[in-house]
């Protein structure tokens, strides 16, 4: 009997070493806002069923451990999760069979950043696996460019119809200057008379 329980004991310990968790990406880095895909893999059974799976991931940031997400005998546990990612963690269930775990994590945020673990648990072994995630702040947006404003036809006619106006008023102010010289050149008497005029006016008193 002790025999069996030794030998038993030790058949787990080699299925348990020969149980792995690897992550397709040490490291990953986005942009604030945008989405991802984490993804670690692991040693499959054919003779185990997924419902048996336990699966508990964590990020650990300098302030605090946050539960990312949580699978308990192949059902999902969302009261488990941190509130940071509540509502923003979505799973592939078809692939899970496969040895395959893949969190999508939508609208990302700065405080994302931090270490991700996966510890993986099965009725033959338990092992984790461990990735970085970068999430940097979103760029400024370049602000819009205020659109040319060109004039209607109505206000260029506008213009127009003042620019003549100007022109002519310019003309007829010329034309008035030289009407007005050439009438004192060509007559004196009318230049003197006036002058006169104005000498005897001044005077008569």
């Amino acid at each position: 009997m002790i025999c069996s329980i030794l030998l038993l004991i030790i058949l787990t310990s080699c299925v348990s070493g020969t149980f792995v968790v690897n992550v397709t990406q040490t490291s990953y880095q986005a942009e604030e806002n945008h989405h991802i895909t984490l993804e670690w893999t692991f040693t499959t059974n054919p003779h185990t069923s997924s419902n048996s799976l336990n699966i508990f991931c964590e990020l650990f940031t300098d302030l605090r451990p946050s539960v990312l997400f949580h699978l308990h005998e192949g059902v999902e546990v969302p009261e488990s999760q941190d509130e940071q990612f509540a509502g923003r963690v979505q799973w592939d269930k078809d692939v899970l069979r496969e040895g395959r775990l893949r969190l999508h994590v939508s609208r990302l945020r700065t405080e994302d950043t931090g270490l991700y673990k996966c510890q993986v648990i099965t009725s033959y072994g338990r092992n984790s696996g461990k990735c970085w995630l970068n999430v940097t702040a979103a760029a400024d947006e370049p602000k819009p460019q205020r659109p040319t404003v060109r004039p209607e036809p109505e206000s260029l006619g506008n213009i127009w119809i003042l620019y003549a106006g100007l022109a002519a008023a310019a003309v007829a102010a010329v034309l008035l200057i030289l009407y007005l010289k050439r009438l004192f050149v060509f007559n004196p008497c009318l230049s003197y008379c006036s002058c006169n005029y104005m000498l005897t006016s001044k005077f008569s008193y």
